[in-house]
């Protein structure tokens, strides 16, 4: 069997899998493109963009993508880079206004903007989404949004931590430096070069009629709604936009795209700088993944409300896959089809990925779990505060011999704090709790502990995430990072 011929069955494959999963799951649509060079080989859309309209996705529906915006306001961010307009080394609150990170550890200053972009400059844990339907929530400004939540928990370039506040500000500086809307710079400068006429800003002027309605996982539709970090997670585009996004980062650019960025720039965004887990990396806008030796892959993946998204690229084969839909989780299925169409266009592929799936699960099996027990150094109270932007709330943890770690939030009730887990110098815990701030009470919402020791103080953050199961129409609202420091009594 040809290479095409193998192609051409395993997209026959996928497309079986694709009708037959969207019945099982109750997908409203799915929209898939595959490119191999500077060719699309595959590209169609299944079941209902907009069931109450009934508007058929395609592959030009415009999709909301979630957290793949990254990659895409990245490669903004590199085309000022390129025009001399900022350094990426430089601290990014040389390029902000009033407001400024602040650090509560560390130097503000070491809070670059590849650290921002790479998510190691010490912002925590941050997601913030105001929908139509609750016209008594606004959105806020930005320097709102940086007083309130700009804060440093761990010194810049000590750790990963996925932050879209992080891209909210990477938005913010595109806006400052180029005396444009972040909108308007994106469809200048990213989309109309590279022949994206499907792409935009939440949903651009005359593309109302191709937009994907998003469905949460009870078939309901959401409201539309937008966040204080647009950078991060606002970009729609269709599958076949994506597809010409994808072929300009691995360097085998359409013949009517207008090549905005260097070899060199593509490289650099490519390049991996900090550690996610085990077996992927960031660079600047993407994920760098190393479940498979020998293929060197990038991409991306997008989760909010109504949207799950898959973006990945083999930069050396040249391929990449984007499947993308309108209802929240599936990332199993979307990874198993993209895991079959490259097995199918790249040659070991298959053979490969079998191979290294089949050492972690041994690895796995190796490994056994240590009892979940603090350091005897940690036992007993270590007393704080909690800092909001409302004022500071007393703030106490007790460990225990037995393993329990019991918590008390102002003048609450004393909680016992669940799903513990100590690694190294670090403690992770959640726990119910009230945090009591006008934005942490739009919903009910319980706590999430994050702290480090460090040496006989614990700091870290304290992150009130809304209950999905307490909101109308199970919505992810929102998660807020408040400071946490507590010291050991004596």
């Amino acid at each position: 069997m040809t290479e095409t011929q193998q192609g051409r069955e395993i997209f026959h494959q996928a497309r079986e899998r694709i009708q037959r999963e969207m019945v099982e799951r109750g997908i409203p649509s799915i929209a898939i493109a595959v490119a191999h060079g500077n060719e699309i080989l595959w590209e169609e859309g299944f079941g209902w963009a907009d069931r109450e309209r009934r508007i058929p996705a395609t592959p030009h529906t415009l999709y909301s993508l979630a957290s793949i915006s990254k990659p895409i306001t990245a490669t903004a961010l590199m085309v000022l880079k390129e025009r001399g307009l900022l350094e990426l080394d430089h601290p990014i609150n040389d390029y902000l206004e009033d407001s400024k990170l602040h650090a509560w550890v560390g130097d503000a200053g070491e809070a670059t903007v590849r650290r921002v972009a790479n998510h190691t400059s010490g912002l925590p844990l941050h997601y913030q989404f105001f929908y139509r339907d609750e016209p008594a929530y606004q959105l806020p400004s930005v320097d709102a949004t940086i007083r309130r939540y700009g804060h440093l928990i761990t010194p810049p370039g000590e750790r990963f931590m996925y932050s879209n506040l992080g891209y909210g500000l990477l938005n913010e500086v595109i806006e400052r430096l180029s005396g444009k809307s972040y909108a308007a710079f994106m469809r200048e400068e990213v989309f109309l070069p590279l022949g994206m006429l499907r792409a935009s800003i939440n949903v651009g002027p005359g593309l109302e009629p191709y937009q994907a309605q998003r469905y949460g996982s009870n078939g309901m539709p959401y409201p539309f709604y937008e966040s204080n970090h647009p950078g991060a997670g606002e970009v729609y585009c269709s599958a076949h936009d994506l597809m010409r996004f994808s072929m300009f980062h691995y360097k085998q650019p359409l013949p009517d795209q207008k090549v905005t960025l260097s070899d060199e720039a593509l490289d650099e965004m490519h390049a991996p700088s900090a550690r996610q887990g085990e077996l992927t990396r960031y660079g600047i806008g993407w994920r760098i993944y190393d479940d498979v030796e020998d293929h060197y892959t990038i991409g991306h993946s997008g989760g909010m409300d109504g949207v799950s998204t898959l973006l990945k690229i083999v930069p050396a084969a040249g391929v990449a896959v984007a499947i993308l839909t309108n209802t929240n989780g599936n990332k199993d299925l979307q990874e198993q089809i993209i895991a079959d169409i490259f097995s199918a266009l790249i040659p070991t592929y298959a053979e490969k990925r079998a191979r290294g799936i089949k050492q972690r699960q041994q690895e796995q099996k190796d490994v056994t779990e240590a009892e979940c027990k603090p350091d005897p150094h940690l036992l007993g109270q270590w007393s704080g505060h909690v800092h909001t932007y409302e004022g500071d709330i007393p703030f106490t943890l007790w460990f225990k011999e037995d393993g329990d770690v019991h918590a008390q939030l102002g003048k609450q009730l004393k909680a016992l704090v669940n799903e513990v887990e100590f690694k190294e110098r670090s403690f992770t815990g959640t726990m119910v709790g009230d945090i009591g701030t006008t934005d942490a009470s739009r919903y009910p919402h319980h706590l999430w502990l994050d702290l480090i020791q460090r040496g006989d103080q614990f700091t870290g953050a304290l992150i009130t995430a809304t209950i999905k199961e307490k909101t109308p129409g199970n919505r992810l609202a929102q998660a807020l990072s408040h400071w946490v420091e507590l010291k050991k009594a004596r």
